[in-house]
């Protein structure tokens, strides 16, 4: 349980550092998309070959369906949302996007029989708060129907890549972020296809940013992320999740040179300090339940008189 919170974490602070590398890349947002998924997923397949894991390793069945489903749903959920960040701006798509941990959190009960606590509901409305605040200084009031639309579904999207990705957990992590990662290349390649946006051009000092992006925050990343979720619940995803824009802001102030308003300071005091809360109590109730350990003497059967 440990690792698959280390993996989740560190995860989660890679995927907040791509907005500091995709500001070093001009290149259109669904080109982003693309070759990041591209180099992830030949990363993550390089790795299997090298291994000699191929073909034994791959799902069958549902968990194969589920991770096809999950890959999918990741590429659309880049797409849509890039489009949400060039129509209506950074902030207003954040704060829709991150609305999808709230689609998972009230789903999993349902779809997991996970039980929805009290402390999972404090916990988490305390970190919603605290990422409106985060984004809250780049809103900008603007922007139009369809970048609306494509902000909140770029938020249904996450919410089916993280509830697929759950429902095949057992699936090795470096075999479930290949598939997943070559499912959303070409999701994405048949969306860049069908509008013509084939012919773009990289710059050669862009490369460098291009590869850690590709490497690195997408292929260790997803492989750290996807990983995780056997030995963590959906609602934890869903409430830690919230470190990824928490760790966006603290990096671009830190490497950027942005400059950090009170409210911001706030808002990421509580997302950790809700995240802390919910985890800190989940933790307490699984050490106060007793053990199967103690309590097999008393299943015993009493032996025999006579």
């Amino acid at each position: 349980m440990k690792s698959s919170y280390v993996k989740l974490i560190a995860s989660l602070i890679l995927f907040g550092s791509n907005g500091i590398i995709a500001a070093h890349i001009t290149l259109p947002s669904d080109a982003i998309v693309l070759l990041r998924t591209l180099i992830g997923s030949a990363l993550m397949v390089c790795v299997l070959i090298a291994a000699r894991r191929l073909p034994a390793c791959l799902p069958k069945g549902a968990d194969l369906l589920h991770l096809a489903a999950s890959g999918a749903a990741m590429g659309a959920s880049w797409i849509f949302l890039y489009e949400a960040y060039r129509l209506v701006g950074v902030g207003i798509s954040s704060l829709a996007y991150y609305c999808a941990p709230i689609m998972v959190m009230i789903l999993s009960p349902f779809l997991f029989k996970e039980r929805l606590t009290f402390s999972n509901v404090v916990g988490f409305c305390t970190v919603l708060v605290g990422a409106v605040l985060v984004n809250a200084q780049t809103l900008d009031g603007g922007g139009s129907a369809w970048g609306m639309f494509c902000g909140w579904m770029s938020a249904i999207m996450h919410a089916a890549m993280v509830i697929f990705s759950k429902k095949a957990d057992r699936v090795d992590g470096v075999a479930s972020s290949a598939l997943q990662l070559v499912t959303s290349f070409f999701l994405v390649l048949l969306f860049m296809a069908w509008k013509g946006d084939l012919g773009f051009r990289i710059a050669p000092d862009e490369w460098g940013w291009i590869l850690t992006l590709g490497l690195i925050n997408t292929g260790l990343g997803c492989y750290l992320y996807f990983s995780s979720f056997g030995g963590v619940s959906a609602q934890t995803v869903a409430v830690l999740g919230y470190l990824e824009p928490l760790s966006a802001v603290i990096l671009a102030a830190a490497l950027l040179h942005e400059s950090l308003a009170p409210i911001q300071v706030v808002g990421g005091a509580l997302i950790l300090g809700g995240a802390l809360f919910s985890e800190s109590f989940a933790r307490a109730r699984l050490k106060s339940r007793p053990s199967i350990t103690r309590a097999a003497p008393a299943l015993r059967k009493p032996p025999r008189q006579g």
